[in-house]
Order: C-alpha cells, then sequence, then structure tokens
C-alpha cells in the first residue's frame, strides 16, 4: 500500500469515526433538545453497530449471538450509551426488547452513520475492506424482479451484500429513509398523491417517475373473464377482489392495487405474490394493476386485461417510479439498476 491509501486508512481507522460520532451528536442535540451530548462523550460506532442489531434481531440475546459478544457485555455497552445519551433506547420485557419513543428517533441516525462511515470504507479503504452493498424496497411489480436479476446477471454477486424487498407501501419508504434501502419503488395515483408526497417529504425522500400506466384487470387464462377485450366492474362483482395486505396501521392511500376506493363485495387480502396467483386460479380471483406482465418470471397463465371504465367508476393512471433520499449520491449499480428498469418498462427509448 502506498504512503498516501496508508494514510486515508489510518484516517478511516481514528479520526474518521470521530468526525462522524460529532456530528452525529450534534444532530441529536438538535433532535433531543438537550444539552446532556457533549464532545467529549465516549461514543463509539460499535455501539451504534450495536443498537441497530437489537432492533433488527428484538432481543439482546439474539444481537449477542449475531455479534459474536457475550450478552452481559452488550447489556453493558448500550446501557452505558444511554446514561451518555440521557435517554432510553430499549424497553426490555420477557418477550423481547423493543425500541422506545427516543430510540425510534435514535435508530436512523445510528443508520445513517454507520452507512457513511462504510461509505468512506468503501471510497478509500482497501478492497477486501468492505464489500458493497445495494438493497431495493418495492411494491410487489415483476418488473423490477426482473430487472434486478438482469443486472445480477452482470455482477459477480459473491462480492456484493444484496437485499431485495417486496413489501409494504409504508415499509417501502421507511427501508429507504432509514437506510435499509438504496432505492424503493411504489406508484403515485391522483387519489393517494397527496398523502403519499407528503409522506415522502416528511421522510427526506424524492419520488422519480418512470412510466405512466392505465388500470388493468390481471387474472389466470382459465378465468371466464379472460378472454374480454376490457373489463368493467360490474363484470367483476361475482369474482373475489385481491390486494396485498398493509397492516393494521395503513390506510387506503397505502394501497398497492389502483381503484382502490371502488366497493368491492368479495374481498381477499395476502402477504406475498405466490399466494395471490394461486387464489387467481382456485378461486377465479383477480387484481387492478399496471398491466406490466413478466412472463419470464411470472410464467405465461396470467394476462391482463384493459379495464371498461363508465361515468360512476372512471380509470385512473399510476404513476410508477422510485424514491430515494434527497441526500444520497448514487452507487453506479444503483444507476445501472435504475437503466435496467427503464429498459424493463420500455421507457428506455422516450
Amino acid at each position: 500500500m502506498d504512503r498516501h491509501l496508508a494514510d486515508h486508512v489510518e484516517l478511516l481507522e481514528s479520526g474518521a469515526q470521530r468526525m462522524y460520532v460529532c456530528a452525529f451528536r450534534n444532530a441529536l442535540t438538535d433532535v433531543f433538545l438537550t444539552d446532556a451530548l457533549t464532545l467529549e462523550g465516549t461514543m463509539t460506532l460499535q455501539q451504534l453497530k450495536d443498537v441497530i442489531t437489537i432492533a433488527e434481531t428484538g432481543s439482546f440475546r439474539k444481537a449477542s449471538e449475531k455479534l459474536f459478544m457475550a450478552q452481559p457485555s452488550l447489556t453493558s455497552a448500550i446501557k452505558a450509551l444511554e446514561e451518555e445519551l440521557g435517554i432510553v433506547i430499549f424497553s426490555r420485557s420477557g418477550k423481547g426488547s423493543v425500541l422506545t419513543a427516543d430510540g425510534a428517533v435514535f435508530l436512523p441516525y445510528a443508520r445513517s452513520v454507520i452507512m457513511q462511515y462504510e461509505n468512506l470504507c468503501e471510497a478509500y479503504g482497501k478492497q477486501e475492506r468492505h464489500r458493497p452493498r445495494f438493497a431495493v424496497s418495492m411494491q410487489h411489480y415483476s418488473f423490477a424482479v426482473k430487472a434486478f436479476v438482469e443486472l445480477m446477471r452482470q455482477y459477480d454477486v459473491e462480492n456484493y451484500e444484496l437485499a431485495l424487498r417486496e413489501t409494504r407501501t409504508k415499509q417501502v419508504i421507511e427501508d429507504v429513509a432509514y437506510s435499509r434501502s438504496d432505492l424503493g419503488i411504489l406508484y403515485l395515483s391522483e387519489f393517494n398523491e397527496k398523502v403519499l408526497t407528503k409522506m415522502l417529504a416528511d421522510h427526506a425522500l424524492s419520488f422519480q417517475p418512470l412510466i405512466d400506466c392505465a388500470a388493468y384487470v390481471y387474472l389466470w387464462k382459465g378465468h371466464p373473464l379472460a378472454g374480454r377485450e376490457s373489463i368493467a366492474l360490474e363484470d367483476l362483482l361475482p369474482y373475489p377482489c385481491l390486494s396485498f395486505e398493509q397492516g393494521e396501521d395503513s390506510h387506503c392511500y397505502l394501497a398497492e392495487e389502483i381503484l382502490s376506493t371502488n366497493v368491492y363485495p368479495r374481498t381477499i387480502q395476502c402477504c406475498d405474490r405466490a399466494t395471490m396467483l394461486n387464489l387467481m386460479i382456485g378461486l377465479n380471483g383477480y387484481t387492478l394493476c399496471s398491466g406490466i406482465i413478466c412472463e419470464e418470471l411470472n410464467g405465461g397463465d396470467y394476462v391482463a386485461v384493459p379495464y371498461a371504465e363508465d361515468a360512476e367508476n372512471p380509470n385512473s393512471v399510476m404513476h410508477i417510479g422510485y424514491i430515494l433520499r434527497k441526500s444520497a449520491r448514487l452507487s453506479s449499480m444503483a444507476e445501472e439498476y435504475i437503466a435496467r428498469l427503464k429498459a424493463c418498462l420500455g421507457a428506455g427509448k422516450t
């Protein structure tokens, strides 16, 4: 290693750690409105990693196993951090450990500091010191999975830490805001745009459009309506409407399906794509979507038929796009993924 690079590595192992911890303290001072945090404290990056791991595993025992450290040592480290900050980060019980209100505020700052430190390691450290990471959270879109698959075919996957998360709308937003994912994929519509745009702004996220789509009815080829040129709402009434569950604290603005305000007498919620596809075949169920089908992944047993609007049940437009942190600098892998998304959507030529 040359002297210039060695100096940078030494910086990462000592001064950079102090620099980011100090910046972190200043941010927390603004959040908690207290003078309890001083630059003379002893907060370390390891303590921040400890907090993140406990939050992810839900218990000190599981976290200590994952961190390869004794549980008493982990407990002492968290207690020392809580005393230094003047807050309680975790509420402990026989069922596990959960974040307190202060802990929930603390966690995204901890994630941000660790992410910035790892970015420094990637930029200036030796290649073997850090595995580049890339993660995407999304509503249930097969085209986004296809783009991810095509991206990975171009890389040596063993050299990366990857994550692809099909999840609830609120979780997509939080994953990107708290740096668990680099990008998120969701849609805006005339109905949900005001609410979701505010949620994105509250989390310092921006929305970048990819493609606009009208509503389609998605069902299996053996469905009695599959051969229609278009399908109206009244045609769908005898069949169950399938949707992805959004959680107990959700509302209709978070629905993944377009036209979620229509009245559907028969509804079934599910949590994953495979179950929904099975229900389409087993119960002649259907869902409302963008009409973008990926036969390569879902198979050729399903079709998307245009939704036929009427005066009482108009169509709507899905503005599908990706979200990212406003302050984020996209990695080359993230930029390549976005390019492949556009190619899969046919938007790369526009």
